[in-house]
Formats: structure tokens, C-alpha cells, sequence
């Protein structure tokens, strides 16, 4: 059984950054496509970016490409998200999600469908 747990969010006000965590409990094998979203209030659950636990290649929205960073700490089986010059839009609760390798490899990356686990979520609200 996968267990996420994501940590880090908070208040912050516009242009701050924040780190958040995921602690991927048993997630120890190289064969998971790890990722992140959001979900704003009255918007849709939005992928904004997501790493293959073996290393190698990143996938990020448009809407986040140069300010979100996401990385993985093989060693602690941490995932994080670090987000620079946050904007109000960048309000949301954000979200870490684990599922089949081959998920980062192709287009479907930011489909929350393709997930198969998730963790509580963080708050992240910015003004």
C-alpha cells in the first residue's frame, strides 16, 4: 500500500516561494510516475508537474513552467514542489499523487484519472 503525505503549504504573500513535501512511505522501487496537482476553489483538479521516481525526465504545465520546480530525495523517499514568485492564482490545494511509470513517459501525465494513489493535500493560499 502506497501512503502519501504532503506537507509545506501555507499563507504567503504574492512574489514568496514555499517548498512543498511528500513523503512517499513505501514508495522505495524506481517504477512510479510521481506527480503533483492542484485544485482551486469552483476550478477543475489541474497536473502541474510530475517526475518518474527512477530519475530522468520532468513534465510541467504551461502555467507553472519556470517558477515550479518538482524533485524527488531517493535516498528519504521524499517528493517536493518548489514554487517562486507566488501569485494569487497559485492559490489551491495542492496535491501528491503516485502511479505506473510509463504515465510520465507519455501525454497523459496530467490526468488525475491515471493515478492510482493520492495523498490529503496542503493548503497554499496567496495574498
Amino acid at each position: 500500500q502506497v501512503q502519501l503525505v504532503e506537507s509545506g503549504g501555507g499563507s504567503v504573500q504574492p512574489g514568496g516561494s514555499l517548498r512543498l513535501s511528500c513523503a512517499t512511505r513505501t514508495v522505495a522501487s524506481d517504477n512510479y510516475c510521481m506527480a503533483w496537482f492542484r485544485r482551486a476553489p469552483e476550478k477543475k483538479r489541474e497536473g502541474v508537474a510530475a517526475t518518474w521516481s527512477g530519475g530522468g525526465s520532468t513534465n510541467y504545465a504551461a502555467s507553472v513552467k519556470g517558477r515550479f520546480t518538482i524533485s524527488r530525495d531517493k535516498a528519504n523517499n521524499m517528493l517536493y514542489l518548489q514554487i517562486d514568485t507566488l501569485k494569487p492564482e497559485d492559490t489551491a490545494e495542492y496535491y501528491c499523487a503516485a502511479g505506473v511509470a510509463r504515465i510520465c513517459g507519455g501525454g497523459r501525465w496530467s490526468l488525475g484519472g491515471e493515478y492510482n494513489y493520492w495523498g490529503q493535500g496542503t493548503q497554499v493560499t496567496v495574498s
